[in-house]
């Protein structure tokens, strides 16, 4: 009885990691398509695209939060090395995220999307933080997912 409440527990976090990573797929693919529009001027193809970016950003964020951290947050992960790669990293991972609710706050409204001048940095620093970001969570999934001793 308690090898199935393991493996039904390690089927439960791995579906968890499984709906991340594939939004964080679907917001680094939207990011190369708004990146392949380069030079950036306001009409409705970028306002739509952008509009659409944002959107998947704030699902990515808020699935890293609810998929991962919140999970080492409540008390479910008892390996203490998972726990302390996730204290270590967190300050980072929410420096990030702000990042993210910030660049969310700018672009998501259409009103917003006339003036496109800071786009191109704007997209290059989130770029670097969101690689940074997802360096700081692979190393919590790859911790997360070995098998426990």
């Amino acid at each position: 009885m308690q090898a199935t409440a393991v493996t039904e527990r390690r089927e439960e976090s791995h579906s968890k990691l499984r709906a991340l990573l594939e939004s964080r797929t679907e917001t680094l693919s939207l990011l190369n398509e708004l990146v392949a529009m380069r030079p950036f001027k306001p009409g409705p193809d970028v306002q739509v695209l952008l509009q659409e970016y944002c959107e998947s950003l704030v699902d990515y964020t808020a699935s890293a939060h609810f998929q991962l951290y919140s999970y080492i947050e409540q008390g479910k992960e008892r390996r203490s090395s998972v726990k302390e790669l996730a204290e270590a990293v967190y300050p980072r991972i929410a420096a990030a995220t702000q990042h993210i609710l910030d660049f969310n706050e700018k672009y998501d409204r259409p009103d917003n999307c006339s003036d496109l001048t800071r786009l191109d940095d704007d997209l290059s620093q989130l770029g670097e933080i969101l690689a940074n970001r997802i360096q700081d969570e692979d190393q919590i999934i790859e911790l997360f997912t070995q098998e426990r001793d």
